[in-house]
């Protein structure tokens, strides 16, 4: 049953820093069969501090896994007692800052795009953190059932072909529900967000129209509909708008007790959202060269999986680094945070509401993590 929309109690923090604390870190994650900290106490897996890498270091980025990147931050400040300031700023936010360098690494729920890559000197990696999943969400007076949305219908309504809720495109999929003839009013991200790209790929592999008149990207223009700022502007705007649908972060939905729609995958058979079927999209995928990311960006994208049991709004969710860093201690400091995340950190990913990574995609994280250098030689000891 679909419970009444509420408005959000959990508001992501926009600064999270690492102030140690007593308690074990999680150990028991893979390692990858890296070097030892007893052999080389700078190597990985992390054990422990390593005297020459940074004791501060900062990011900005995606709203998304801002939950995980502070029990990270937490965790790995209490292995090493290295401070890491991370401001959930969406994933537009984090590109930029990258970009201008006023932060050592940056976040985003999407691959860049080809101007972005360019615009930023001396290059970068893509790290995959962990996954996650965008899902519908709607206020519709008297109706409590679980809607089911097929790709037209999620499609027709943002592009504003679709205007009221007892369309037949929606009717015909939920018979038993009273749906009333009421105006649909669509509710996106106002700010430059990783959900709103991920949605919108989602639309543009499902749409030819949506591709052509609106595309994908991180900030687009949207045909029509209202803006709100951050998960929390779109979830509160829906509440409060009687016919109302937006979308936002399936971990954002399950920590609020915002209810959500079914949607129809690429298979044809309507899948609830869940952990398990996020994972289910990234079965046999394989990562391409997160080293070499122009023209990779469809290549990265998990939307409208064809695995039968997936949820088609699924993606990966990455960290950005750069090839090169001037400062090998701060070089040292984000690879090893990023290992541990990729994993003795995934241990956190159920618990927080995260799908965790393929072991697949681990070790194309592992392969990129070693190709960051410092001064033109690796950081990470083979």
């Amino acid at each position: 049953m679909k419970k009444p929309l509420i408005a959000s109690t959990f508001a992501f923090a926009t600064l999270f820093t690492a102030c140690g604390g007593a308690g074990p870190a999680a150990t028991s994650a893979p390692s990858g069969g890296a070097t030892s900290a007893a052999a080389d106490p700078c190597g990985v897996p992390v054990r422990g501090k390593c005297p020459t890498e940074s004791t501060a270091l900062t990011g900005a980025g995606a709203t998304f896994p801002a939950p995980i990147y502070t029990k990270w931050v937490d965790e790995y400040n209490k292995l090493t007692s290295v401070q890491i300031n991370y401001q959930a700023v969406g994933s537009g936010g984090g590109i930029k800052s990258f970009t201008d360098k006023t932060v050592d690494f940056g976040a985003s729920d999407v691959p860049l795009t080809d101007a972005q890559i360019d615009a930023i000197g001396g290059g970068l990696y893509l790290v995959p953190t962990v996954m996650g999943a965008v899902v519908p969400t709607y206020n519709i007076p008297n109706v409590t059932a679980s809607l089911k949305f097929t790709p037209d219908a999620l499609a027709g309504m943002f592009l504003g072909t679709i205007t009221r809720w007892n369309d037949p495109k929606i009717a015909g999929e939920n018979t038993g529900v009273a749906l009333p003839d009421m105006a649909i009013t669509t509710v996106h991200r106002s700010d430059g967000s990783g959900t709103t790209g991920v949605f919108t790929d989602y639309l543009s592999k499902i749409s030819a129209d949506w591709k052509t008149k609106v595309g994908s990207a991180t900030s687009v223009n949207w045909p029509g509909g209202v803006g709100g700022s951050g998960n929390a502007g779109v979830a509160g705007a829906v509440k409060s708008t009687p016919g109302a649908v937006g979308y936002v972060e399936l971990i954002y939905a399950i920590q609020n007790k915002i209810s959500y729609g079914v949607v129809k995958n690429a298979a044809g058979k309507y899948v609830e959202a869940s952990l398990d079927a996020t994972t289910k999209a990234a079965d046999g995928f394989t990562m391409p060269d997160l080293g070499n990311l122009r023209g990779q960006q469809p290549k990265i994208s998990i939307t409208n999986a064809t695995n039968a049991e997936a949820w088609p709004i699924s993606t990966f969710t990455f960290l950005i680094v750069a090839k090169d860093y001037s400062d090998k201690g701060k070089a040292q400091a984000i690879l090893r945070f990023a290992w541990y995340g990729t994993h003795d950190g995934q241990i956190f990913t159920r618990d927080l509401g995260y799908a965790p990574l393929p072991s697949g995609v681990v070790t194309s994280a592992e392969a990129v993590l070693r190709a960051v250098t410092s001064g033109g030689s690796p950081v990470l000891p083979k």
